[in-house]
């Protein structure tokens, strides 16, 4: 078998912490149920416990776009600076 193909470590570069940070932080706030367990304060007649919960819906999907186009905009990046070679 031909030893060509080497394989490099993976690159921890600001980018791809920010993109970690950003599919970790719902699984947090999620998991964290004590400080969410409460009823006030209300919104709309909506205990606090349930509007929290679909709040972060909202966020995370946010969260999780932000990552995609994050990861997009390092790989376009990390092509280029191969000189255009696609792996």
């Amino acid at each position: 078998m031909p030893e060509s193909s080497e394989v490099k470590p993976a690159v921890v570069t600001p980018v791809r912490v920010t993109i970690a940070l950003c599919l970790c932080a719902p699984f947090v706030a999620m998991m964290w149920v004590g400080s969410y367990a409460k009823s006030d304060p209300a919104f709309i007649g909506i205990p606090f416990f349930y509007w929290y919960q679909m709040l972060w819906v909202i966020i995370a999907t946010a969260l999780t776009m932000l990552a995609y186009k994050l990861w997009q905009r390092d790989q376009r990046a990390r092509t280029s600076q191969k000189g255009g070679a696609a792996e």
